[in-house]
């Protein structure tokens, strides 16, 4: 077989050995720790994919964080703890609901710093609109003049 064949099959088995990876864990036994589990994974992003939990994504990183998230919780750590040491590892941006802190503090406020301004323009025009209406009905119309 020619060089180039043999990666291109190697190629093809890497590939398709990513999607087939499949997670072959068990779930907790108990009930109330499979609960919080599958909790604190919907509250972490992928790193990879960005807009899934680690729940959902089926990225093998999303995967290691599965299993780093099960170790701690099996070592008894809380889920302050684990997402301590997600957010201390990977930054605050791997929470989907960032925590209030004076970093972002701009991702918390700009929604309402931005509606802000636009209720302003909005109200100001409305009320120039009723003004000249009030000044001048016909100015407003879409008829034209006779």
């Amino acid at each position: 077989m020619h060089v180039t064949h043999r990666l291109a099959l190697l190629l093809l088995l890497l590939i398709g050995a990513q999607a087939t990876a499949i997670e072959n864990v068990a779930p907790f036994e108990d009930p109330a720790m499979q609960e919080r589990y599958e909790h604190i994974v919907k509250e972490l992003r992928c790193l990879v994919c960005q807009n899934e939990s680690i729940a959902d994504s089926n990225a093998l990183l999303a995967a290691d964080l599965r299993r780093e998230v099960r170790e701690m919780m099996v070592a008894g750590r809380s889920d302050a703890e684990i997402k301590d040491f997600m957010v201390h590892r990977y930054g605050e941006w791997i929470l989907f609901r960032p925590r209030l802190l004076p970093q972002t503090w701009l991702l918390w406020f700009a929604p309402v710093l931005l509606l802000l301004p636009g209720v302003f323009i909005a109200t100001h025009v409305i009320r120039n609109r009723a003004r000249l209406y009030r000044d001048d009905p016909g100015e407003l119309t879409d008829e034209p003049d006779a």
